[in-house]
């Protein structure tokens, strides 16, 4: 298969073009970036690009097998309001894009990336894809991201949401940050630690784009995640075991909404999502716990 990935430097696009390549696919990544020189093969094409405008990188668009959307500006900072619109653009105007220039009536598989903040704070509910969306920031750019997706029906072409829980694995994504502040045994919960914590290894997540693109009954939301999800404390107790930290340093609520704004909340609320219809697909995980998944990223 010859795939396009948007966001096609980040964490998880630079990943999964190695792994594509790898399984034997063609890559075509976008990135915003004017170069990039870590891939050499003749199977891969870089293409610099700004995703939210119109341009020509949307002419590889019309010889695709298959479109990775990824394409949007983090979350993990102090939103300013400049900061939520960037946000929003990055990813709504991004998939408006791409949906627009991918032919009609062509076997085209669409995975567009959405977020596990699609269903707000709900505590203790167990979340699958059927549930109602939540009301808040994140929240709302979800929906209208998921819809901007899913537009792509209308031409004929199978789209996959994907709502990504937090994603670990080596070299980038939230242990990253985690990993250097137990080590200087400083690390432990977030708030109360109660509050859920959706995950998934970057290796499963890989391999279940892969997987939908290989079963052609698969499309709508599918939530992203592993079918074990823990607590933050249960995270930060873990993670604290397998570097042989402890993990008695909790992050004040207070300190958290004071330093980071509304984009505390982000931290101290949670989804107990579960990975429902990946599941019923027959999916297979390859990290199921959190233990492994860490003692697969710390070593």
């Amino acid at each position: 298969m010859k795939i396009l990935i948007t966001g096609g430097l980040g964490f998880i696009g630079s990943n999964l073009s190695d792994y594509l390549l790898e399984q034997g696919h063609a890559v075509i990544a976008v990135g915003r970036a004017t170069t990039q020189n870590r891939i050499s093969s003749n199977r891969y094409q870089y293409i610099s690009a700004d995703t939210t405008l119109p341009g020509d990188w949307q002419q590889a668009l019309g010889d695709v097998d298959g479109v990775v959307n990824l394409a949007g500006k983090s979350i993990f900072k102090r939103w300013s309001k400049s900061d939520k619109q960037a946000i929003y653009n990055s990813r709504i105007l991004t998939t408006r894009n791409v949906v627009q220039a991918l032919p009609a009536g062509q076997a085209v598989t669409l995975c567009s990336a959405s977020g596990a903040g699609y269903y707000g704070n709900r505590g203790n509910a167990l979340l699958k894809e059927d549930e109602k969306p939540g009301d808040d920031f994140l929240a709302s750019v979800s929906v209208d991201w998921e819809a901007e997706a899913l537009k792509a029906t209308a031409k004929g072409i199978r789209v996959a949401v994907m709502r990504f829980g937090v994603v670990l694995g080596k070299g980038g994504g939230a242990l990253s940050k985690m990993i250097p502040a137990f080590k200087f045994f400083m690390g432990g919960p977030i708030g109360s630690g109660t509050q859920w914590f959706p995950w998934m290894h970057l290796t499963d997540l890989m391999a279940a784009i892969l997987f939908i693109f290989e079963n052609p009954q698969i499309s709508g939301p599918l939530n992203f995640c592993a079918p074990n999800a823990v607590t933050n404390r249960e995270l930060a107790k873990t993670l604290g075991d397998v570097l042989g930290r402890p993990a008695v340093m909790p992050a004040p609520a207070f300190i958290i909404r004071k330093v980071l704004g509304e984009f505390g909340n982000v931290l101290l609320d949670g989804q107990h999502t579960i990975p429902d219809r990946l599941s019923s697909h027959g999916f297979q995980f390859r990290y199921p716990d959190i233990k492994s998944a860490i003692q697969a990223v710390v070593s």
